[in-house]
């Protein structure tokens, strides 16, 4: 059985920025990924608040560093099952999915992917763009393997017939492996997801195309996004009237996410602004229940927002349509007019999604998490990356919704917490 000093569970910034960490000193890392390239939600992105730098240019040399790394290895599609504690060490069970290619001969030549003949929904793109059944998951991904889509593929053959190695890479019959690992520590970077689309049916009931979530906003925004442009789903028409819902899956009871999410009003004003700059004459409106805008230069970040022409009205919105010309009609609730309830017409409308989190790292190690199911920082005040199980911490938006800045600094403490038990915990 393998053994490494530290198995970190996730590769978005957190994972990459701990695992980086801990190599530079020497120590051997583990890095597991559950999806097929390294980079987490943040590579996704199109750019960070409140700089406005690339996201794409941050996070590229993060992977490209964590993947050379001679101290790191990567694991990518694969998935932590469990990690059990045996004494000061941890056992780490893995699943590793099919890819349905050959990691050791695939070359990312994408000849599979040209003449494959299949489309489907881009699961990067968030599904606003479309990839092949056999396709690399997006340009920039590490490794640069392709995987094949067992749901979608029609097995014509074609991409067998082009892969240029000897042996073949395409293997249809690969099968999940099992895996266990040994580590002396263990950091739980598992991450968020969004909410549903769909998750409050006063908003959206399935057939609404105009109403998009704040991560397919990122990806029309983003530069190497699915059309190099901002346009409607319902008709590729650029919008000339926007509407951003603040708090849509935050901040409600409702729908069982009663906590503020952090970084919603932040990542909205930050997508309003790129929207005025690729849209000069579209008209923008923020509805919000109340701006929080907590960090270094957020307040300026959202003065600046406001001063470029964006209208901020701090109202409730309570439900939302489209008609058959894909015309978005809202009723709100103006909070510092009269409190009657109006109805306003867009003709695109994002959501400002709200954070879960992005694995079960509960059920996965037996650490304490908190109803929502973040893990419980159990040492908040002096020991802010610690579990209740020594040599188990945790970085980033694992423990609750956080800004990058945040989860980066997390990262870091939570790489010297594992060094510190390597050294000084485990065995001794």
């Amino acid at each position: 059985m393998k053994k490494y000093h530290t198995v970190v569970i996730g590769a978005g910034i957190a994972g990459m920025e701990t695992a980086i960490n801990l190599g530079n000193q020497g120590y051997k890392v583990l890095l597991v990924e559950k999806e097929a390239s390294i980079g987490g939600n943040m590579i996704a992105l199109s750019k960070v608040f409140p700089t406005l730098d690339c996201s794409s240019c941050i996070t590229t040399p993060k992977m490209s560093e964590a993947s050379h790394h001679d101290n790191i290895e990567i694991m990518t599609y694969t998935k932590a099952i469990s990690v059990i504690k045996e004494g000061p060490e941890f056992n780490v069970k893995l699943n590793k999915k099919p890819r349905y290619v050959d990691e050791k001969t695939c070359i990312g030549c994408k000849k599979c992917e040209e003449v494959c003949p299949v489309y489907a929904k881009h699961e990067f793109e968030r599904e606003t763009g479309s990839r092949k059944a056999i396709c690399i998951p997006y340009t920039t991904a590490i490794p640069q393997i392709a995987v094949l889509d067992p749901d979608t593929c029609m097995q014509c053959g074609k991409c067998y017939d082009a892969c240029p190695t000897e042996p073949k890479s395409i293997v249809f019959d690969q099968e999940a492996v099992e895996l266990e690992v040994k580590a002396s520590s263990v950091v739980m970077s598992t991450g968020f997801t969004l909410t549903a689309k769909d998750r409050k049916k006063e908003y959206i009931n399935g057939s609404e195309k105009n109403i998009i979530t704040a991560f397919q906003m990122e990806r029309l925004l983003a530069p190497s996004g699915p059309f190099g442009s901002v346009m409607r789903p319902s008709d590729g028409k650029a919008p000339e009237n926007v509407a951003f819902v603040l708090c849509a899956h935050s901040r409600d009871r409702s729908i069982g996410v009663p906590y503020c999410s952090r970084v919603c009003c932040m990542y909205s004003i930050k997508q309003a602004m790129l929207l005025s700059g690729a849209l000069p004459l579209c008209d923008i409106t923020l509805y919000y229940m109340d701006i929080r805008a907590f960090g270094k230069g957020y307040e300026q970040f959202y003065r600046n927002a406001e001063a470029m022409g964006i209208k901020f009205i701090k109202a409730k919105v309570a439900k939302m349509s489209e008609d058959k010309d894909g015309i978005v009609e809202m009723k709100i609730e103006e909070i510092e007019s009269t409190g009657a309830p109006v109805s306003v017409k867009h003709d695109l409308v994002i959501m400002a999604n709200g954070i879960l989190p992005g694995a079960e790292p509960g059920k996965m190690a037996s650490i304490n998490t908190d109803e929502y199911g973040f893990i419980s920082q159990e040492k908040m005040k002096y020991d802010p990356t610690a579990t209740n199980i020594d040599g188990i911490y945790f970085s980033g938006t694992a423990a609750g919704p956080k800004d990058i800045v945040d989860t980066i600094a997390e990262a870091g403490a939570a790489a010297m917490k594992a060094a510190n038990y390597i050294t000084h915990g485990a065995g001794k």
